[in-house]
């Protein structure tokens, strides 16, 4: 007869060998734990390491309307850069910022998080820094990581390879939602600094490189290691934006969010405009940062030519009451973001020829870029 524990052994023996390590998958959660641990309130249900993260919302029951906002994202190929220069702290912000920062643009509160990170190979010490990277930006935004998966794809990824995603939940009362319908004419659009690159455009950027000859611990004089730079991490903007929203100077003033990623600046914005409605964004408001600035003169071409893919210094942008423009953006400077006007909002009838008219589906208002760069 065969001893259960010795089959047990045999077993996992053998997945080893197909190089699968469930030993390091088991460390990694430890080494983790504490971090994830520290996002959670009273509403999560179980600790971690649960088949599904249990969170309460007997809240909503005060909610006239309870409506939960979703979202999920990933962080594209500046994984790689991280692969290469094995820093792998930053790449968890990166990602929390690219999916809850989607969540507060209808403007609800979000709730929890769950990720999920697919490599070659489990690195205990690897997996547990970009999950502490996720759940510091996590507890830095107010959600709680409830939950995730590692999967060890030997075979398919490299040894040092691997990818992250993640999805979030949100809520918001259906009178509080943000979005086009409440826009209207003489809103003032607010721009809000972003921290260099985000997480955006980087096959772009690694292909400028690759074309220049340059690797990632070459050294800039403006920039300093190139590699160093790629990888400041995603600007969070929800726990700022939420102290907007919740300002009794500011009741209802912010009309509509915009988040820039792909796509850059006229798309993102023109998705949440109105129909029939427009805005030039002036770019002799604001100089983008020198990351695009240097990449740009690497490649040989323009700032102008790189606005369909990077954000060009604006992360996020927010339409506004005229009323209250002023207070938004000295709350926004208060919690550290560099806020100006961009453009007004008009739907006088004029030829909007070279305007970006919405984006990715969305049949939303027109945006174009005019004028010149500031120095």
């Amino acid at each position: 007869m065969t001893n259960p524990s010795s089959a047990a052994t045999d077993a996992s023996r053998s997945y080893a060998e197909a190089g699968v390590d469930t030993a390091a998958g088991d460390l990694a959660v430890e080494l983790m734990n504490s971090a994830v641990s520290a996002t959670h309130t009273a509403n999560v249900l179980g600790g971690v390491g649960g088949f599904a993260g249990l969170f309460d919302v007997s809240f909503l029951k005060s909610f006239d309307r309870p409506l939960l906002a979703t979202s999920t994202d990933g962080v594209g190929t500046k994984v790689a850069i991280a692969q290469a220069l094995d820093k792998h702290d930053t790449i968890g912000q990166d990602l929390v910022g690219m999916v809850v920062d989607d969540i507060v643009v209808v403007g609800a509160r979000p709730l929890f998080m769950t990720d999920y990170i697919a490599c070659g190979r489990v690195v205990p010490s690897r997996i547990a820094d970009i999950v502490k990277g996720i759940a510091l930006a996590c507890s830095a935004t107010g959600t709680a990581l409830v939950g995730g998966e590692t999967a060890e794809h030997p075979g398919l990824l490299g040894p040092d390879d691997y990818d992250v995603a993640g999805a979030a939940v949100g809520a918001v009362e259906a009178g509080s939602q943000l979005g086009p319908h409440l826009v209207r004419d003489g809103d003032v659009v607010l721009a809000l600094a972003s921290s260099g690159l985000h997480s955006n455009g980087f096959s772009l950027v690694r292909h400028i490189l690759r074309s220049a000859d340059l690797g990632y611990t070459d050294v800039n004089g403006d920039l300093g290691p190139l590699g160093e730079a790629l990888l400041e991490p995603t600007r969070l903007y929800t726990s700022p934006l939420l102290t907007v929203l919740d300002d009794p100077a500011v009741a209802g003033g912010v009309h509509a969010l915009s988040h820039v990623t792909g796509g850059g600046i006229a798309a993102n914005l023109a998705r949440v405009l109105p129909v029939g409605s427009w805005t030039e964004v002036d770019r002799s408001s604001w100089s983008p940062q020198p990351v695009f600035r240097v990449l740009s003169d690497i490649a040989g071409s323009t700032l102008e030519s790189s606005e369909g893919t990077w954000n060009l210094g604006i992360g996020m942008i927010a339409v506004v009451d005229e009323g209250v423009a002023e207070r938004v953006e000295a709350l926004l400077e208060a919690a550290g973001i560099d806020t100006w006007q961009v453009g007004t909002v008009s739907s006088a009838l004029r030829d909007l020829t070279g305007f970006e008219q919405g984006a990715k589906g969305v049949d939303g208002g027109a945006v174009r870029l005019v004028g010149s760069y500031r120095d």
